[in-house]
């Protein structure tokens, strides 16, 4: 396997069951609630960073007080489930958010403590500890540990899967090698199909496409895997943020996308993927 973590298996092989009511394309967006440490650690930045870096601060923080409650609830308004990627640290620092997130029925998933971490800084050791903390954080305040994780900076070593599999993690958002789940070889990991381009914070912030750009990919992603998904049963992925498509004029685009996968609904299973991972052990 040349040191990756899973088997190659081609979408030619053979089909799995449904997904539930016989519908064959599950649907799961990814919201990002996240927290920085002030002048420390990694960031993202709209802007060239400055010293005292009080503009892109503010930038990130607009999120957690006025765009992640707005994303929150377009998504409610449709009924699709939002799965909240959680730094712990915004339990501190604007826990209405979480809140809202946990009234939502939000699946909430280990993304660090902080987003200015990374866990390639950190020795296996040192990401076993962190790894528990954020799940023990978790527990604490929802009442159950997190199944899933996803690193912040999508940033791995090689003992991160064994890492998080003896933390009790089940499964992995980060990777797209394929549109169905892929267990992790020598783990008790399973990597759910993670959007590397329908992610506001690679395509939007990185790559700079514009709001209405990202809006028809998702439309097109969407439209495509629906067509392959009468093959066999395939899961599509969102990948949001609460200071990044919480934006006024990136929601009302994100919107617009909402809308035509909801038009959808009879077609589609709108879910979390706690609920893919549970009816995958179900099945298998």
């Amino acid at each position: 396997m040349n040191g990756k973590p899973y088997a190659y298996a081609p979408i030619t092989g053979a089909s799995g069951p449904a997904w539930p009511d016989g519908k064959r394309l599950a649907v799961y967006v990814a919201v990002g609630i996240e927290e920085y440490r002030f002048g420390d650690g990694h960031t993202e930045d709209l802007l060239p960073a400055s010293p005292h870096d009080l503009v892109n601060t503010s930038w990130r923080d607009y999120g957690n007080r006025v765009g992640g409650f707005r994303l929150l609830d377009r998504l409610a308004a449709r009924d699709i489930p939002a799965t909240v990627l959680l730094n712990t640290d915004v339990y501190r620092s604007a826990p209405a958010i979480v809140e809202h997130a946990r009234r939502s029925g939000a699946e909430f998933v280990g993304h660090g403590i902080s987003n200015s971490d990374s866990l390639a800084d950190l020795s296996p050791d040192e990401q076993a500890a962190y790894v528990r903390r954020v799940a023990d954080e978790i527990e604490e305040h929802e009442g159950a540990r997190p199944l899933g994780w996803s690193s912040p900076w999508l940033a791995h070593t090689p003992e991160t899967t064994r890492v998080l599999s003896d933390a009790g993690y089940r499964y992995l958002l980060d990777l797209r090698a394929d549109d169905r789940p892929v267990p992790l070889v020598g783990t008790e990991l399973t990597a759910m199909p993670y959007a590397l381009e329908l992610n506001d914070s690679t395509t939007v912030i990185g790559r700079g496409a514009s709001a209405a750009e990202f809006a028809d990919m998702i439309i097109d992603e969407f439209d495509e895997l629906l067509q392959a998904s009468t093959d066999q049963p395939l899961v599509m992925s969102i990948v949001t943020h609460a200071f990044i498509s919480g934006a006024p004029f990136r929601l009302r685009q994100l919107t617009r996308a909402l809308d035509h996968l909801a038009a959808h609904r009879d077609r589609v299973w709108f879910t979390q993927p706690g609920e893919i991972w549970g009816r995958g052990r179900t099945d298998g």
